[in-house]
Formats: structure tokens, C-alpha cells, sequence
């Protein structure tokens, strides 16, 4: 059981915290298209990448909080993102894409519901939160989830403005669904500070 302990950690240890969801703007997505007051507007994101051959790579600068992707070495989509905060951060290095899940959801963050699947408690962290009798877990979901190493994997998420994951990149749906989409497990991934 340890071992199995231990495994469920390092699959999850950088998963989004809902915590921030209601206070930023998500940039399109499952949590809706409506922005929310005080984060500011993609204008960086686009995609062009649909038609293109070649061998795609990624490339992301935790300093700009932007992905670069790349087909036979061309430019063809960038994307605003948020990556790690401050101790949670990011890690810089040459990775690859291990493993992609669609509809991935997270093993750590999220909710304790009701058997009416009713929120009970709100953005918890299964690892501090205790949970009430009569209640189970429910993961925040974390579409077209591409992990990278350990934990830490690209997906779309709610993007405040500035680093506030606990290490995963966070990009906006359609981003991501584009990602998603171009890439399989080898795709090259560079992460500069």
C-alpha cells in the first residue's frame, strides 16, 4: 500500500488548485467563456498549424509564460500560459511527452461531494483537507492533459496572468486541444527559465 501511496503522489504532485478558479479568468474553456474581473485578455494565442507536416516540438519560456510549437522547425502556434508559482515551480529542462489522456482528471485537487455528487467542500488538496463522512472525492478536470515528467503535464486550465499552478502549464482550451492534437509520446519538450 505504501508503494501504491507513493505512486498516486508522484502522478499528481503538480495538478491544478481550483483554489484560484473563481477569481481569474479562464481563457475559453470548461469553465466557461465569460471572463471574470481583474485578468487579462489572450491577445498572444494563436494557431497555425492545421495543413503542416513535419516534426513537432515544443518549446517554453516560463519567463514570457508562453509555449512555442513548432512543425519541421517552423513556427506554427504560440500560446499565453501559466505555469508553476513560486515553490511549485515549473522545471526547467530537456523532457518528452510521456503520456497523453484526454480526459484527465486530477488525483489530488478538486471537490468532496455528496452521493447527489453536490459540493460539499470546495478546492480542496486530498493531502490536507479532511474529508467528511459521507462524502467522496471528485478531481478537477483537466482536459487534453500531454504529461511531460512525474506530475507535470500541459493541459487546459484558467490562466490568471502569472504563474499560480502547482508546476503543470496551464494553456487555454483551444491551445491545448491543438497541442493535443500534434503531438505523441516523444514529442520533444524544452522548458527555459
Amino acid at each position: 500500500m505504501p508503494i501504491f501511496a507513493a505512486a498516486i503522489f508522484f502522478m499528481s504532485g503538480c495538478e491544478e488548485d481550483a483554489r484560484f478558479a473563481a477569481r481569474t479568468q479562464y481563457l475559453g474553456g470548461i469553465y466557461g467563456t465569460a471572463p471574470t474581473a481583474g485578468a487579462p485578455h489572450d491577445t498572444v494565442s494563436y494557431w497555425d498549424g492545421d495543413g503542416i507536416g513535419g516534426k513537432p516540438a515544443i518549446k517554453i519560456s516560463l519567463g514570457e509564460q508562453r509555449a512555442y510549437f513548432y512543425k519541421s522547425g517552423m513556427l506554427v502556434g504560440i500560446s499565453q500560459l501559466s505555469t508553476g508559482r513560486e515553490g511549485l515551480n515549473t522545471p526547467a529542462g530537456h523532457f518528452s511527452i510521456i503520456q497523453k489522456d484526454l480526459k484527465h482528471v486530477s488525483t489530488k485537487y478538486g471537490d468532496y461531494v455528496d452521493a447527489a455528487d453536490n459540493v460539499v467542500v470546495q478546492n480542496i488538496d486530498v493531502d490536507k483537507d479532511p474529508r467528511p463522512p459521507g462524502t467522496h472525492f471528485q478531481g478537477a478536470p483537466m482536459p487534453y492533459f500531454m504529461r511531460i515528467v512525474g506530475g507535470v503535464g500541459m493541459h487546459a486550465g484558467y490562466l490568471p496572468g502569472y504563474p499560480a499552478s502547482h508546476g503543470c502549464i496551464r494553456m487555454p482550451e483551444f491551445m491545448a486541444e491543438n497541442f493535443f492534437k500534434s503531438v505523441s509520446a516523444g514529442t520533444p519538450v524544452t522548458i527555459t527559465n
